[in-house]
């Protein structure tokens, strides 16, 4: 950045964007602080397992100068891909060559990628439990932040980084996140292979997907032998709500998906009944594709805030810190913030949109009267 006064540069949401973003600016010597609303980084879990792409999430780490570290705790193993017919057969298993360890798309989780970059930024540059509540124009493009603690600051940009409902979209954009159809009902095993080793043999040492008439089950193999389990279904957005089904009554929602799931080989069933976590019920949503806005003077998106897609599109957390990184190098080289932001987001908004259309198209094939079909015709092709 050569401008004359530094800007003050406000990320909103501490998740693999946003951190990437401060993470990079900081290699150049510009100063950004990350706004959250949790209360530290390990008071939640991140979710599951992600698969790094050379040309995406690698690349923003390689530029973050965090991709040996990456390495470190990736799990190469984890790109084995398997998909299942509903009576359990194996249609088709690809497990990477050894000799391509640090190639492709190993996978790490979640939160080991969350810390990996926290532990690289500067202390105190995350403010832990600060909830936007307001953004508030000013003039010259500067806006006042209001959080729920009651505190205010100023800045000449502020980074959307904060996911599907984000504070600061609304500023640029009318469009709100919409329901896809798809819910998943996620449940998890611990010490897979002590406790549950006919379940952790379906799903291998990577991402298992059993798939057949508007109904899935998607398994992930994270670190500590923990599986975490995707239950998905086509089906309406309330669909508990309907059933008369309170969401916290494991024993309810366990009879209520087995009976959903009835003639399901009952080897895939133990996905739904050998729980140790309990059920959280996780509708999907998608933003209209494409998203796009005007530009506004001190104000853009990145992630989900900018483009929330289905998990179909595999590309949500690598393209968040492509984001991240490209908004960065746009700062380190602009003459000034508008013009940064003008440069990214002509990069982010074409490729967002084609990935988005991605995700849309894999959602509906995967929860499709014929989805094992189109499935194994998808992964042959691309393997």
């Amino acid at each position: 950045m050569h401008a004359a006064t530094p800007p003050r540069i406000a990320i909103i949401g501490a998740g693999p964007g946003g951190l990437t973003c401060a993470r990079i600016l900081q290699r150049h010597g510009i100063a950004a602080t990350v706004h959250d609303c949790d209360p530290s980084g390990s008071a939640r879990g991140q979710g599951g397992t992600l698969d790094m792409h050379p040309g995406s999430g690698q690349n923003a780490l390689r530029q973050a100068g965090l991709l040996d570290g990456f390495h470190a705790l990736a799990r190469p193993e984890g790109r084995q891909m398997r998909l299942l017919g509903r009576d359990g057969r194996v249609l088709f298993d690809a497990v990477p060559p050894e000799a391509d360890a640090e190639d492709g798309n190993p996978e790490i989780d979640r939160g080991q990628l969350r810390d990996l970059l926290l532990n690289s930024l500067e202390p105190g540059t995350v403010r832990w439990s600060h909830r936007l509540t307001r953004v508030e124009p000013l003039t010259g493009g500067v806006h006042r932040l209001h959080f729920a603690d009651g505190t205010t600051t100023e800045a000449d940009l502020v980074v959307g980084a904060d996911g599907a409902w984000s504070k600061v979209r609304p500023l640029l954009s009318d469009a709100t996140p919409v329901y896809t159809g798809v819910t998943f009902v996620e449940t998890g095993l611990d010490h897979a292979n002590a406790r549950h080793p006919a379940l952790g043999a379906l799903t291998g040492d990577g991402t298992m997907m059993a798939l057949d008439g508007n109904q899935a089950f998607i398994t992930q193999r994270n670190s500590h032998q923990h599986i975490r389990v995707y239950i998905g279904m086509r089906t309406d957005e309330h669909w508990h709500r309907h059933a008369g089904l309170d969401p916290a009554d494991d024993g309810a929602v366990r009879e209520a998906l087995l009976k959903r799931f009835t003639g399901w080989s009952p080897d895939l069933l133990g996905f739904i009944t050998d729980t140790d976590t309990g059920y959280t019920n996780r509708p999907l949503y998608a933003l209209p594709v494409p998203h796009t806005w005007q530009q506004a003077s001190g104000l853009t998106l990145l992630g989900d805030a900018a483009h929330l897609m289905s998990p179909f599109s595999g590309m949500g957390a690598n393209l968040a810190m492509l984001d991240g990184a490209d908004l960065a190098r746009a700062l380190v080289d602009g003459n000034t913030v508008d013009e940064a932001v003008r440069a990214y987001e002509r990069l982010m908004l074409p490729r967002s949109a084609e990935a988005a259309e991605g995700a849309a198209e894999g959602i509906a094939g995967a929860f499709a009267p014929d989805s094992a079909a189109q499935a194994l015709a998808h992964m042959t092709r691309h393997h």
